[in-house]
Order: structure tokens, then C-alpha cells, then sequence
């Protein structure tokens, strides 16, 4: 089910704030109970919230929030960051790039770049990129999940470890507090994992509904990260970690 904008800034503030009751809700977006509970049931039933009565919460660990949501939430923030990460990449360089909305939005801002090399495990971005008749687009083999076009599994991990890029821009679904990146699914995992290993410099590309956000399987920690880019000061934690393994970090 599509979604309109307000319930899409429903479902981010629900992520951004655990439970909810309907009259936060209510408050918060200036509408009746009633479309409140109307837009909280088909959430639920979209899979992209828990419904509780009086209100809802995130929905599990083990699950992430639908694609089609992810593509729209913060799409302004996901835009600056994107212009920003284009900047730091030369023309002539080599890219992995993983699975991820905001990796999708960071691929469209390469396209005024020339004779890039391109690495990825998401479909969408390859034929984003493929437009461009400078460019070398490769595309990892593997299994194709439905749900957003990601390419995951042991035979992407041993592709991509046939490779060194010079740069190796990533996504993540939660960051927590001590730095940890977590995300939803183990082979998702693995593969961002080989492409952290073999990059020269690694680009963590997120905005800020990510801090502080739970996922079951941990990826790594933000200090095996070089650069940093968001649009929202990390909390405090969370920046001291940034500072003290001098991951270079830009506040879009």
C-alpha cells in the first residue's frame, strides 16, 4: 500500500520515538483521533508499525521498515547528503556501493561524474548508473531479495572480495549509542562487511532517524569508518566515539 506523506512522517516519528500514544499523535500532526487511528491501522497492516490500543511502536528488530517508506522518508536530507558524498568522489575513480535508499540518492548524484567504476549489490543503483556511457557498471552476483532489489548471500561476499575500490560508500538501518551498526539481515551484513575490507576509504552515508535505532545483526562499529555523513549532529555518545577514532564527520 502507498503511503501519503503524513503517514510516512508517522512511521519516522513512531521509529524516532519507540511507543506512542494517540494523543502525541494527535498533538504532534494536528489531526483528529480518528484519521490518527485510521492512518496507525493501515501502518499495521503495512507492516510498518506495531499497533497497540492507545497507540503504536516501531516495528521488531528483525524487520525493517517496507521499501517504498524508506524511499520517501527524509528525502531532503537524504539529498544534501547525497551532494555532499558526490563531492568527495574524483572523476576516474572506483565505487563500491551497497544496498540502501540513501546509496540510491548518492547514485543519482554521481551522474555529472566521468569514467567512474562501479561495484554494487543493488540493483537500483546499476541501472541508475548504467545511464552514463563512461561509466563501468558491475553488478555483484547472488540472490536478489524481492523487497528492494539488494543482491545478498556467500557468492556476493566472495565477488566483491575479488575487488579493491578506492572508495566504499555504504548505508546502515541503526546506529546505537556505542557505535555499533546494526542492520536486519545477516547476508546483508557479510556483504557490507567485504566491502568495508576492501576499500581504501570508507563513506558511511545516513540521516539522523538511524541514531539511536535498533536491528538485530551488528555490522561492525562506526570507528572502522573514515568518513561520516549526515545532517544532524550525532548525540553525545555517539560523538565522542566520531572524536576519538577521528572519523571524519560532515553535518549536511
Amino acid at each position: 500500500m502507498s503511503l501519503n506523506q503524513r503517514q510516512t512522517e508517522l512511521v519516522e516519528f513512531v521509529h524516532n520515538n519507540g511507543f506512542v500514544n494517540i494523543d502525541t499523535l494527535v498533538q504532534h500532526f494536528d489531526v483528529t483521533p480518528q484519521t490518527i487511528r485510521r492512518d496507525l491501522n493501515k501502518l499495521a497492516e503495512n507492516g510498518n508499525i506495531i499497533r497497540h490500543h492507545g497507540g503504536a511502536e516501531a516495528a521488531s528488530s528483525s524487520a525493517n521498515t517496507s521499501y517504498q517508506s524508506r524511499k520517501i522518508m527524509n528525502l531532503d536530507a537524504k539529498e544534501k547528503i547525497a551532494k555532499q558524498v558526490a563531492s568527495m568522489i574524483p572523476n576516474g575513480a572506483s565505487v563500491f556501493i551497497n544496498i540502501g535508499t540513501t546509496t540510491e540518492t548518492i547514485a543519482k548524484a554521481l551522474l555529472n561524474h566521468s569514467n567512474l567504476n562501479i561495484v554494487t549489490n543493488n540493483i537500483h543503483v546499476a541501472t541508475i548508473l548504467s545511464a552514463k556511457e563512461d561509466f563501468t557498471v558491475i553488478i555483484a552476483a547472488g540472490e536478489v531479495r524481492h523487497k528492494d532489489g539488494g543482491i545478498i548471500g556467500e557468492a556476493t561476499c566472495d565477488f566483491i572480495s575479488q575487488f579493491h575500490m578506492d572508495f566504499g560508500i555504504i548505508g546502515i538501518s541503526g546506529i546505537s549509542n556505542d557505535g555499533s551498526l546494526l542492520d536486519f539481515d545477516f547476508r546483508e551484513v557479510k556483504v557490507a562487511q567485504a566491502i568495508i575490507q576492501n576499500s581504501t576509504t570508507v563513506i558511511l552515508a545516513t540521516d539522523h532517524s538511524k541514531f539511536g535505532r535498533n536491528a538485530m545483526v551488528k555490522q561492525g562499529n562506526i570507528s572502522q569508518i573514515d568518513h561520516f555523513f549526515t545532517d544532524e549532529v550525532p548525540p553525545g555518545d555517539l560523538n565522542e566515539i566520531l572524536e576519538t577514532n577521528n572519523v571524519q564527520t560532515y553535518v549536511v
